[in-house]
């Protein structure tokens, strides 16, 4: 039988533990006043449906934080199989922004957010509230405009500290 962990956790334990959650690759960005910037996350999920919400955890410690919540606008670029080498380049926290964007091609958002142009699908967003929570602040973005991929990819998955392809299925009619 594994052992139990009980209070207080640790860290480690937990940062352990969540390795085991797969989770989706995603690269946020935003580009306004406070500039240009972007990085790879996997604390993303959808809220609602109704209106169109989606939330993401950002460390407030991380040098691109004050942009994102300075511009209020993020892209949510969903990326596939293949991205493994954009995926690292937004989490290497040594690269500078135009590093970064030099791994693919962009434009630009309605909101002014880059967007990926082989993403498998974009979201274009508007911060509408910020909630602190422990090191990171959760971000509720409105979903104002949508871009699916015109290639059908597989989706690119983090589990178990490693990128993973997660395959598309095919309804069955």
């Amino acid at each position: 039988m594994a052992e139990i962990m009980t209070e207080p956790v640790s860290s480690q334990a937990f940062r352990a533990a969540m390795s085991q959650l797969g989770a989706p690759v995603v690269v946020v960005t935003t580009d306004g006043p406070e500039g240009r910037h972007g990085l790879t996350v996997s604390a993303v999920c959808s809220v609602s449906d109704t209106p169109p919400t989606l939330l993401v955890c950002l460390n407030r410690a991380n040098r691109s934080y004050p942009a994102f919540v300075g511009n209020r606008v993020l892209g949510f670029n969903i990326l596939g199989e293949g991205d493994q080498a954009l995926a690292t380049a937004f989490a290497n926290s040594r690269l500078r922004s135009e590093e970064r964007f030099a791994h693919g091609a962009w434009h630009r958002a309605v909101t002014g957010a880059p967007l990926l142009d082989r993403a498998v699908a974009s979201l274009d967003c508007t911060v509408e509230a910020v909630h602190i929570s422990g090191t990171h602040d959760v971000l509720l973005c409105h979903v104002r405009a949508i871009r699916q991929g015109a290639e059908e990819s597989d989706a690119l998955t983090w589990f178990d500290r490693r990128f993973h392809a997660l395959p598309r299925t095919r309804a069955v009619e």
